[in-house]
């Protein structure tokens, strides 16, 4: 269980610097983890950035905890698939973060961005991909979500 869950769906300006103001509530979220950043992996089927904080690499830490990490392909292949992938993005004092241009790119950011909060986890996306996954994924939940609603 996530001790504060990052919440909401913020969209922010990116300026001509390459920076983007956090929203504060997924700031103030990282602070009580004494973070002054994220973590990010880029996604794997989107064009988007998966951010977290340390309980999140905790948890990859502990699924490898008791694994032998030397002369191992298997400890390898799992601590390369998050720890040989994953990034620190740190906040300047105004609460941005800098993207770099292959990020930008990457995500297919021209002005905007978007940080969609997802619990444990959020994610940083460009406006006009997202629109679409958006609209998929409120479809998919409210099919989901039919079944319960029939049983209540």
């Amino acid at each position: 269980m996530v001790a504060q869950p990052f919440v909401s769906t913020k969209e922010n300006r990116l300026d001509a610097k390459h920076r983007v103001s956090v929203p504060a509530s997924f700031r103030q979220v990282l602070a009580k983890q004494d973070l002054t950043g994220f973590y990010f992996l880029k996604a794997r089927n989107h064009p988007a950035l998966e951010c977290f904080g340390k309980p999140v690499l905790e948890y990859y830490e502990s699924l490898q905890a008791d694994a032998p990490p030397l002369r191992n392909d298997e400890y390898d292949i799992h601590a390369h698939d998050i720890f040989g992938e994953c990034d620190l993005l740190e906040f300047d004092d105004q609460g941005r973060v800098t993207l770099s241009a292959e990020l930008i790119e990457f995500l297919g950011i021209t002005e905007r961005v978007v940080f969609v909060g997802l619990n444990q986890k959020f994610q940083i996306w460009s406006p006009e991909r997202f629109a679409n996954v958006r609209q998929q994924r409120m479809e998919r939940a409210h099919i989901a979500a039919k079944p319960r609603e029939a049983g209540a």
